[in-house]
């Protein structure tokens, strides 16, 4: 990172000169196709990669690893989301007043590099690092650095085109920056999780530290390609940011209106401020809070929209992967709305909007509206199959009870003799007795004796030792009985459990359990404490390298193998089902991912479109600043109502969602009713040009970079809010 600093310190100098050769060239040759556009589509690839590989295992790694609970690891994925898409005011104001766009990304993404790295190295166990710590400060030089190159990269690449002579070799660069941005999402959310999950380091059934550690190096790689094309590049200086001449001129109005409202009143309170900032800046400004009024109900679509990385991720965890032999993992699901998108933009403007047009719906503001409502639909089919999960799921202990289970690892029956209420009488060899949801108002004992009329089997005695909330378990084995915690819970990233109770002699030793990707786990003998995780499919005991047993599991299911015998006389198993497996098949959450994709394209694409055709010329930037900072109040809507815990259940909280959006488009409604559509004139300053681009993203991104072209500042994320 130094070495790159400085390299870029030492050619400053060397670039103002190549800048000046880069001009003539391309004023000599208006229509070759910059070579310089390669690096930023290079670069823009690997940066999504990172961005997207590190969110979609993000709130796993939050509660498997870090321990945090699922509303707090709600909470902290929100709050990282909501700095990522506040930080792109820093960035267009550092990169528009100051440092310019190319310095602006280079120096935020050796930042962002950096979080990368502190983040996947706080993963890696033997390192032992104050994990979440770490953590915490990785993320937030993460969400600094793509949060504040956002702004900049789009609006540089389209630095590096001559308008309007190369108006067609820009848009082609769109296709393409387009193409990069959906490539590496799409790819990094599809391996990120095999990475997870598939790859087994540090004695661990995942590799959380490779999973980071991928994207990070491909980020690392995104600064080395960015800083190659640096010769290349054609760099235009600050050219000042509009956030600041909008501030200034609601200041100035404010200012003016205090002290000359009583004598020389103002139709508007904004043309207090005409003296200092002029009628142009004026005139602009009060359209913009026209349309900001528009935004104000918008939060509330990204506060259900980015839950697909939350608490849709939560969702899947508890479901069945298996699809056709491949078992599909919870955080994979994040794939299919990029997937999704690439084939509903053109369904959805060649055959739905024309369908719409003809019943009435055709202005943006309906389409927008239209989003909101599908984003309900979405919520309400994803509280529905949370009301269908929690009657499959296991029921919770409910208060004041206890749960108990008999184990009996012996290969002789036994009759239990005791004032446990509800007992057993008999217990088969190798066979599991249960007695669920035990009132268990205060701690309380209950002594046993169980006898056996086999003579091979002696006599066991101890003590049943209830607590309330407590599940306690008791293996019969060789030599007595042991007492244990149980517990019925899944796991928190869906993946099936395994509990072996070995009842054989001392002398017999090297038992390993080994999962279908050959994983070896060693067993402690009579050790009822030790759970073993393993992958979807058959697992084998073993013990000298010989099989005794085979245990068939699937996501979501807790398992015990009861194991008794001897290397010589031969073993006897017997599996049992404590927890049954997922029974709800993962692709019942596809209907919820089409409609919110759905209600994505109609709310975000539109909303861009509207905000650049309504806006003055010279207020885009401004307006594309607000939109992501729209994004950014939603992430912190969410972390709100997660932290007030309006609801246990978390089929209400969706619930919940859905209503709060209905309500909130009901509002929105309300606000346009006043609203009328303008049409601005043609800017003969603007050097605006219009293109007739490939689907609705790509024109809201090409129309970004040809405003920012004004000189009038940057907030450039048309390509990225809706994502």
């Amino acid at each position: 990172m130094a070495d790159l600093i400085e390299s870029v310190a030492a050619a400053e100098c060397a670039e103002i000169a190549q800048q000046e050769q880069n001009n003539k060239r391309s004023e000599k040759r208006p229509t070759e196709y910059p070579k310089s556009v390669a690096f930023i589509i290079s670069n823009e690839f690997c940066e999504r990669f990172n961005y997207y590989g590190l969110r979609t295992i993000l709130v796993l790694y939050l509660t498997t690893k870090l321990h945090y609970d699922k509303d707090t690891a709600t909470v902290l994925f929100h709050i990282f989301s909501m700095l990522v898409y506040l930080f792109p005011l820093v960035g267009a104001i550092i990169a528009d007043s100051w440092l310019g766009k190319f310095r602006t990304i280079l120096y935020l993404s050796m930042v962002y590099a950096l979080g990368g790295v502190i983040v996947s190295l706080g993963a890696i166990p033997p390192l032992q690092l104050p994990v979440k710590e770490i953590t915490i400060l990785g993320l937030t030089l993460i969400a600094l650095g793509t949060g504040g190159i956002k702004p900049c990269v789009s609006a540089f690449g389209g630095d590096q085109f001559r308008m309007p002579e190369q108006a067609k070799q820009l848009a082609t660069f769109f296709s393409l920056f387009y193409f990069a941005i959906n490539a590496g999402s799409t790819i990094s959310t599809t391996i990120t999780p095999i990475l997870r999950e598939d790859v087994h380091c540090f004695g661990d059934k995942n590799c959380f530290s490779l999973a980071f550690g991928v994207p990070a190096i491909l980020m690392l790689l995104s600064v080395v390609i960015f800083v190659a094309g640096r010769k290349l590049y054609v760099v235009k200086p600050p050219a000042g940011n509009m956030i600041f001449g909008v501030s200034k001129c609601i200041s100035d109005a404010i200012g003016a209106w205090r002290r000359e409202r009583k004598s020389n009143p103002r139709k508007h309170w904004l043309d207090y401020a005409e003296a200092k900032s002029g009628q142009k800046m004026v005139a602009d400004t009060k359209v913009l809070l026209k349309i900001l009024t528009l935004f104000l109900p918008f939060p509330v679509f990204w506060a259900l929209f980015d839950q697909q990385g939350s608490r849709w991720t939560f969702q899947a965890t508890r479901m069945n992967g298996e699809t056709f032999g491949y078992v599909i993992k919870p955080d994979q699901m994040q794939v299919v709305n990029p997937l999704l998108i690439l084939g509903m933009i053109p369904l959805f403007t060649y055959v739905l909007y024309p369908i719409l047009a003809k019943i009435g719906i055709k202005r943006p503001l309906q389409k927008l509206t239209l989003g909101g409502l599908l984003a309900a639909i979405a919520f309400l089919l994803s509280a529905f199959l949370e009301v269908k999960l929690n009657e499959v799921d296991p029921a919770p202990l409910p208060e004041m009870s206890a749960n108990v289970r008999i184990y009996n690892g012996m290969p002789c029956a036994y009759r239990f003799n005791t004032e446990l209420p509800h007992h057993p009488s008999v217990v088969e060899p190798l066979d599991l007795w249960e007695l669920k949801a035990l009132s268990v108002p205060k701690p309380i004992s209950y002594p046993f004796n169980a006898t056996s009329a086999d003579k091979r089997c002696k006599d066991i005695s101890g003590t049943f030792r209830l607590t309330s909330g407590k599940e306690m378990s008791y293996f019969l084995n060789a030599g007595g009985v042991q007492e244990f915690m149980d517990s019925t819970a899944k796991t928190k990233l869906g993946n099936p459990m395994v509990r072996v109770l070995l009842n054989v002699p001392a002398e017999d030793s090297a038992f390993t359990l080994t999962d279908a990707v050959e994983t070896a786990v060693p067993l402690m003998l009579r050790n009822a404490t030790q759970v073993v995780n393993v992958v979807h499919g058959e697992s084998d005991l073993q013990v000298a390298n010989t099989k005794i047993a085979t245990i068939d599991t699937k996501g979501g299911g807790v398992y015990a193998l009861m194991v008794q015998g001897n290397l010589k006389d031969g073993y006897t198993s017997k599996t049992h089902v404590i927890t049954p497996p997922n029974s709800i098949h993962i692709m019942w959450q596809l209907p919820q991912i089409i409609v919110i994709t759905a209600a994505e394209i109609m709310f975000s694409v539109t909303g861009l479109e509207f905000s650049y055709t309504q806006a003055p010329p010279s207020m885009t930037s401004v307006l594309q600043a607000c939109w992501l900072l729209s994004v950014s109040i939603g992430n912190m809507l969410v972390v709100v109502i997660a932290e007030l815990k309006f609801f246990e259940s978390q089929a209400a909280e969706f619930a919940l969602f859905a209503g709060l959006m209905i309500v909130d488009m009901f509002i929105f409604i309300l606000l346009t009713i006043p609203y009328k559509y303008v049409e601005h004139g043609e800017d003969p300053e603007a050097n605006q040009v219009v293109v007739a681009p490939n689907n609705p993203k790509q024109r809201e991104a090409e129309r970004e970079t040809y405003i920012g072209n004004r000189g009038n500042g940057h907030m450039n994320e048309a390509y990225e809010g809706e994502r």
